[in-house]
Parts: C-alpha cells; structure tokens; sequence
C-alpha cells in the first residue's frame, strides 16, 4: 500500500498512519503476559486484554482499506499482507476470548496465541517492506 498509483492519497495516507498502531498494542500485550507469566501480578492480565481490544478496533479501519486495493493492485505481496494481517486478527480474536477468562487461565495459551499475533504481524510488514524496497529498486 506504498504506492499510490490508482489509489487515493487520502486513503493511502490514512492506511500508513494507521497500519502500524495494532501491531504496537499486540506486541504490549505481549509483553504484558509475558510480564505477568514471571510475576502471577493480575494487572498485567487484565491490561493486556484491553490492549488487545484496542489493538483490534484500530486495526478495522486499516483492513478495510487493504480490502478495498487487495485485488486492484498488481503486487502478490500486499496480498501476502492483508492474509497474514487477517489471520493474526482472527487469531487475535480468539485471544480476546481467551483473555476475558480468569486471570488463572490466561496462561499459557494467551501467551502463545499473543506470540502467534505478534509474529504473523512482523512477518506481514517485513514482507511489505522488502517488497517495497525492490520496486523502489527497480527489481520488481
């Protein structure tokens, strides 16, 4: 979604401003079960669910939009994104429904399910941003 050929300025604008911010709320969650998986303190369990929640509604503007230019676009990669993207949010899901239990039973599936989210995540921005940098290249 780097390239705006086709596309609205606005609505690429928007996409890059908004992209990244879920990925930051997964990966505090993240870090907030493995914080509480070496403390058992409830607070971080309990934070790490809202930052889920939040991290998910910030990432529904952004997914429509990648909707939107998914097949409009010539690029296989931003396919390759928005899958990933959709399936650590599908993931993400469940791990909200996992997170809305005991603080007790959070762990350790919410750890892992929160690994899962985090990692489909980097691996869908770092295969956009190398894909990115060859056309930028020259070596599409």
């Amino acid at each position: 979604m780097l390239y705006t050929s086709g596309r609205s300025a606005f609505l690429v604008g928007l996409y890059a401003l908004l992209e990244p911010l879920p990925l930051g709320f997964f990966v505090a969650a993240w870090l907030f079960d493995i914080i509480y998986l070496q403390t058992f303190v409830i607070m971080w369990t309990k934070s790490a669910s809202w930052l889920i929640a939040i991290g998910l509604v910030i990432a529904i503007l952004p997914r429509i939009i990648s909707l939107v230019y998914l097949f409009r676009g010539p690029y296989p990669s931003e396919k390759t994104h928005f899958w990933l993207s959709l399936l650590a949010i599908v993931i993400a899901i469940i791990n909200a429904f996992i997170h809305s239990r005991d603080a007790y039973a959070v762990i350790p599936l919410g750890v892992t399910l929160s690994t899962v989210v985090v990692v489909l995540l980097l691996l869908a921005n770092v295969q956009l941003a190398l894909r990115g940098r060859t056309v930028q290249g020259g070596h599409v």
